[in-house]
């Protein structure tokens, strides 16, 4: 038994391992798309979303099981007890499950493809899942390039509320577009927080995240303008008319975002008081993406 599993019982390192909190990043692009198709055209398939939502936590929950079987090939997780691969020591069986959730995700997205007699909606998830994959798959491995946060802000962005709109629609919008930059980038703030505590493991597997490029200070201060950046965009956006000023409800999530910040200046560079940050930004995403789509909705 090591040190680490003495300190956390085995039932905080699954919980930690599944991150319950985390599946919020599946939800809230389908959330945002579907709220601005119902601000559009007054029309909600409840099918559809619910349909949409259960193949979204499917298929992110594919993506950080094969990201840990990834991982686990580089070895910078060798530090990491919340590992499935490292709980479970069978990585094939990891491997499978994760696919099996893909697969699963998959048919539900196919299925709405199908009632629509439209394959738009698969194809940009399929480009999600690719992009997914990218990130951590061999050969590419473009997050040990610094690149995840490009990858995350198009596929949890861009591809997927485009996807979630279109999916309510059939057709294209300029509002869900720009409602979907604000998506990317609180999204892409949960992967970049995901840095400041492992830059040793890191820098050991030879991996650039934006963090190990920066340094945690300079990261830290990157931060701040990060997550800033949303809530102006938010106000312009409704100063131009193209949303409703019920959107900057999203402003509500402003305690979040200064604790956030506050919290990884004052610890950037202690690792085990850092570490629960992306949690933090996981609650920044939650409420300002709800809160954007009441907005939308009301």
């Amino acid at each position: 038994m090591t040190t680490q599993q003495i300190l956390y019982p085995k039932s905080k390192l699954w919980m930690a391992a599944i991150k319950p909190p985390m599946y919020s990043v599946a939800i809230m692009p389908i959330w945002i798309g579907t709220s601005v198709a119902f601000a559009e055209t007054k029309n909600f398939n409840a099918t559809i979303f619910t349909t949409f939502i259960a193949a979204a936590i499917l298929i992110l929950a594919w993506e950080n099981i094969s990201n840990d079987v990834f991982d686990s090939e580089t070895g910078i997780d060798k530090n990491k007890h919340h590992s499935l691969v490292n709980l479970t020591g069978k990585k094939l069986v990891v491997f499978w499950l994760g696919n099996l959730c893909l697969i699963l995700g998959l048919l539900g997205i196919l299925a709405i493809a199908t009632w629509q007699q439209d394959l738009t909606v698969i194809g940009l998830i399929l480009l999600c899942c690719a992009l997914g994959y990218m990130y951590q798959g061999p050969p590419f491995r473009l997050g040990y390039q610094g690149l995840g946060e490009i990858l995350c802000f198009f596929a949890f962005g861009p591809l997927a509320v485009g996807a979630a709109y279109y999916s309510q629609t059939q057709t294209w919008s300029m509002t869900s577009l720009l409602a979907s930059i604000i998506v990317g980038i609180v999204t892409s703030l949960i992967l970049f927080c995901s840095h400041f505590h492992q830059v040793d493991d890191d820098i050991a597997a030879g991996k650039r995240s934006p963090i190990v490029r920066l340094g945690t200070k300079t990261g830290s201060q990157v931060l701040i303008w990060f997550t800033g950046s949303i809530y102006p965009f938010t106000l312009i956006f409704v100063l131009m008319g193209i949303f409703p000023v019920w959107t900057l409800l999203s402003w509500l999530s402003l305690p979040y975002a200064f604790k956030l910040c506050r919290h990884v200046q004052q610890y950037h560079n202690q690792p085990d008081k850092v570490n629960n940050c992306k949690f933090i930004a996981v609650a920044v995403h939650f409420w300002a993406c709800l809160l954007l789509g009441v907005g939308f909705v009301l």
